[in-house]
């Protein structure tokens, strides 16, 4: 970089507008960097490979013949559920990272370059669809280690690990936004765990819903996280997408349309 690319007042030069054509190559070097730094700190990565082993075997032994007699018959509902939890966790980090980042100034340097303004929030969130694909791989082999075989076939565990990460994904965006907002890592943090905490463990996920109390079963039925853990039992142990599997993609969509365009005003005030 010259020295001028780093002189004062050389960011507020830069064109605001590029084309679309370079907002998505610079955003794909964005996610290429977001790589590289997940490689150089593999810690970073513990919440998708470590977590996902330790879940599904606590979790399986523990609940498995309380809830269904024996762990064979327990792993094709809770495969899916433990997937859907697992992903849908990881898809906090993307505000604890933006945050990081932002606090270390690496935006800041982001904003002097000629690059798409949105690129370095679109590049972090692309990156972590890797997170999201390592996760999901590592809980159906797990599953498959345990004796889970899917019904729905190659077609349907594919199709359900679509769906999940698309979902991860869409969610990622309202952590995104909390982590423009929030004013450090911490913060984000403890609000991402009050969001996730009730969607994940208030769902279908672990237990069924008719042995929960009735105040309870209407939040889990409305709760959009037992949506999508039913749509991925059908894709998996069924290979059919049905009307859970819809409500998903809609929430997946809603979600997205109304936190995105949040995100990206909140992240270009902060980046100019």
């Amino acid at each position: 970089m010259t020295a001028t690319a780093i002189t004062p007042g050389f960011a507020r030069a830069l064109p605001r507008h590029v084309p679309l054509r370079q907002t998505v190559s610079d955003s794909l070097v964005m996610a290429r960097r977001a790589l590289v730094k997940m490689r150089r700190t593999p810690e970073q990565l513990i919440d998708v490979t470590v977590q996902p082993v330790i879940f599904t075997v606590m979790f399986t032994y523990i609940f498995g013949g309380a809830i269904a007699g024996d762990v064979a018959s327990y792993l094709p509902a809770f495969i899916p559920g433990i997937l859907a939890q697992t992903v849908l966790t990881g898809a906090s980090a993307a505000g604890t990272t933006l945050r990081e980042d932002m606090d270390k100034g690496v935006f800041d340097r982001f904003a002097s370059l000629p690059i798409a303004r949105i690129a370095p929030l679109a590049g972090a969130l692309l990156g972590d669809i890797v997170r999201y694909l390592i996760a999901t791989t590592i809980t159906f082999a797990m599953g498959f280690l345990m004796g889970w075989r899917p019904e729905g076939g190659v077609v349907g565990v594919t199709a359900a690990a679509v769906l999940v990460i698309a979902v991860a994904w869409a969610l990622s965006w309202i952590f995104a936004l909390v982590g423009v907002t929030a004013k450090s890592a911490r913060g984000v943090q403890g609000i991402s765990f009050l969001i996730l905490f009730p969607l994940t463990f208030l769902s279908n996920a672990f237990v069924p819903v008719d042995t929960m109390p009735g105040w309870l079963q209407g939040f889990v039925d409305v709760n959009p996280v037992s949506h999508v853990i039913t749509a991925v039992r059908d894709l998996c142990n069924a290979g059919t997408f049905g009307t859970d599997g819809w409500l998903a993609l809609l929430g997946a969509v809603t979600v997205v349309a109304v936190f995105a365009p949040l995100t990206v005003a909140k992240y270009r005030r902060h980046a100019r």
